[in-house]
């Protein structure tokens, strides 16, 4: 049976990640970068389509971990009737290549330990050519990928998987060192596994040294940082949605993407949640990635890039995989990719105005780039498009995708008047009160009180709660009080808050998710800037407590199960985990912030 989704940690080295569960074994493991093919992908299958388990032979020994401090250092204690060992689990900053080093140390007694190697490449369908080198290393090769394990432990081949049995006595520490590199390079020269601990441990406590958030959800702030981090490709600076790929947001269901690419969605939040915690070097690199992958026709950008900005993240199902629990297909890339979203337009504008704002310095060709995409902006903004969602079933004309070109148009007017940046300001300010009537006259629905999901719905969405974060009204204003109360009704349900109604919205797919995480933390927001303190608090612990042993959030929440259910670690899930401890202990700082006034539509 697979692991609760929960029962996973993360490891990375800020280019690739990857998933070990509670039992001590590695299930999922993408090289050498978040979406290339997984080695590991028992996740997603069965242990035979690749894993590496380290655990005693007692199959009834007891397990508790953590993680070393404010690092990806995973310690998980095994105590058994003979003894005690600990598994050290990480991956070092990236060097020569990429590495995954497990130590296993003796703390008490005697223990008999197994570990099991299951290699495979391209998603759990390709079996290596094994052989073993003079030195005793093990090296795997199949195509362009390669790998090789040292270790002092002696190893067999057993039914194409790579066996050992150990035994550890107090105060023995045993290494294994797991190296990826391509198969037309030369061997990477091998790593040592206690000094790469310590560059490991110095690196993350470096990192972490420069938070500057101090509130009272300090530690769930600094994890979710530290998660941030870990979803960060360095060599771009772009962020991964999610480490995963196909995990399901329904158990049993079809509503299995691919998360392992960066999304426009999250920008500003991104953004904020890194300048508020005083990572401007992050944020910088974040704009960066930003300004690279969107640069070009204005007409052609996408809602989401790869890790350098690569366009073609075509969508296909891996179906020798029998997907998590039997949640199939297994899609690998994602179709939404080709997708028409308008409010990606409004999300970038206003990233790179908050950078601005946030001292991140101007930049020319930034700028020349915004008044493109606003030029074009105003001759698309009133079409249907499928919306913040993806939906699969139809375009329509999404309220909040409107709002977000009434931001795109707000931040570029404020940009040019709070930066001397030159523009047509007159005629964008024109177009600016004509979207922001459009909406409040076709978005707002004056029957139920509330802005609707859709012109001419009845139903609301959970972007709804986003309107006066970012400006288009002010919280106190009565038509946002009637949206956040309609939210309430339709969209919370056990406790938490679903995207929108899958049962009455026609999305292309069958009904049924768990609940949105991020969506829940906006209530959060939402009540914050209502002066709705105690019922913001009360919401925020309610979903802390969601997290899992080691402070890690999936995408969704199903009530009914009591499980996390969607990609894992989500990284908009962290980010708006943070931008909620900031909005409750600093005043709706960034909620505040991104509004950036209480907006309006003159």
């Amino acid at each position: 049976m697979a692991s609760r989704i929960e029962d996973y940690a993360l490891l990375g080295d800020c280019e690739t990640a990857a998933l070990v569960s509670r039992e001590g074994s590695i299930d999922w493991l993408c090289w050498p970068r978040f979406d290339s093919d997984a080695c590991f992908a028992a996740l997603l299958g069965t242990p035979e389509h690749g894993r590496w388990l380290i655990a005693p032979a007692d199959a009834e020994a007891r397990i508790t971990r953590r993680y070393r401090g404010d690092t990806l250092i995973l310690e998980t204690d095994f105590e058994t009737a003979d003894g005690a060992v600990t598994v050290i689990d990480f991956m070092p900053p990236r060097d020569q290549a990429s590495d995954v080093v497990r130590i296993v140390v003796g703390r008490r007694g005697r223990v008999v330990m197994r570990t099991e190697l299951v290699i495979r490449f391209g998603y759990g369908c390709a079996v290596p050519w094994v052989t073993r080198l003079e030195d005793g290393t093990l090296r795997a090769i199949a195509g362009p990928d390669m790998l090789h394990l040292r270790t002092p432990v002696e190893l067999c081949g057993r039914n194409l998987t790579t066996v050992g049995d150990f035994t550890v006595e107090a105060g023995e520490r045993v290494p294994f060192v797991l190296t990826y590199a391509p198969s037309c390079d030369p061997m990477p020269d091998p790593v040592d596994a206690e000094q790469a601990l310590g560059d490991t441990e110095r690196f993350w406590q470096d990192w972490i040294g420069r938070c500057k958030y101090d509130g009272p959800w300090s530690e769930a702030v600094r994890r979710s940082l530290v998660t941030l981090k870990a979803l960060t490709y360095s060599p771009t600076g772009g962020i991964v949605a999610a480490a995963t790929a196909s995990l399901p947001e329904q158990l049993g269901g079809i509503r299995n993407w691919d998360y392992r690419f960066c999304w426009l969605r999250d920008s500003t939040f991104t953004l904020q949640a890194l300048m508020n915690a005083g990572y401007y070097d992050e944020a910088n690199a974040w704009r960066g990635w930003l300004l690279r992958a969107t640069a070009g026709r204005p007409e052609q950008l996408q809602i989401m890039y790869g890790l350098a900005g690569e366009r073609r993240l075509m969508e296909w199902e891996a179906d020798w995989l029998p997907g998590y629990e039997g949640a199939r297909p297994v899609r690998i890339g994602n179709a939404a990719s080709t997708q028409l979203q308008l409010d990606v337009y409004g999300e970038l504008m206003d990233a790179l105005h908050q950078a601005r704002r946030g001292g991140l310095g101007a930049n020319d060709t930034g700028w020349q780039l915004q008044r493109s995409l606003l030029a074009h902006l105003e001759t698309v903004w009133d079409q249907p498009d499928e919306g913040i969602w993806e939906t699969r079933g139809g375009r329509q004309r999404f309220t909040f995708s409107k709002v977000m070109a009434w931001v795109a148009v707000d931040r570029a007017i404020k940009s040019a008047e709070q930066f001397a940046m030159d523009g047509p300001v007159e005629r964008w300010k024109d177009l600016r009160r004509r979207i922001h009537q459009d909406v409040c006259a076709n978005g707002y629905d004056r029957e139920m009180g509330s802005f609707v999901q859709s012109y001419g719905s009845k139903l609301v969405d959970a972007s709804l709660l986003l309107l006066p974060v970012v400006g288009f009204l002010p919280a106190h204003d009565p038509r946002i009080a009637g949206t956040v109360a309609a939210v309430e009704r339709q969209l919370l349900k056990d406790g938490f808050v679903k995207r929108y109604d899958t049962g009455r919205v026609e999305d292309g797919l069958p009904p049924g998710e768990g609940s949105f995480l991020a969506c829940s933390f906006w209530l959060v927001d939402a009540f914050v800037l209502q002066g709705r303190r105690d019922e913001a608090t009360a919401l925020f612990e309610r979903l802390l407590a969601l997290r899992n042993d080691l402070g890690l959030l999936s995408e969704e929440y199903d009530a009914q199960a009591g499980r996390l259910v969607g990609n894992f670690p989500q990284a908009f899930s962290h980010i708006a985990l943070i931008n909620s401890a900031i909005n409750l202990s600093r005043n709706a700082q960034a909620a505040k912030q991104r509004a950036n006034g209480e907006g309006g539509g003159a």
